[in-house]
């Protein structure tokens, strides 16, 4: 499954490599993919491993916030 988030915050490689990273980390997720000129992540998951509650912990964790 699939799922795009908006980050704001995100502006550079380093930000880029930060939110992959930290998606990464979470069990459950396949890919995670940031897109930065439009500011997206997108993330590749398994349902039921993990959802939308644990991606915007991650996020937030690197230092970035989701835009609801």
């Amino acid at each position: 499954m699939e799922q795009v988030l908006k980050v704001k915050g995100m502006s550079c490689n380093h930000c880029k490599m930060a939110v992959e990273k930290s998606l990464k980390g979470l069990a459950g997720v396949e890919n995670a993919t940031v897109d930065l000129a439009a500011g997206t992540v997108k993330v590749v998951f398994e349902p039921g491993r993990v959802g939308t509650g644990e991606f915007e912990k991650a996020i937030d964790d690197a230092g970035y916030e989701v835009v609801k």
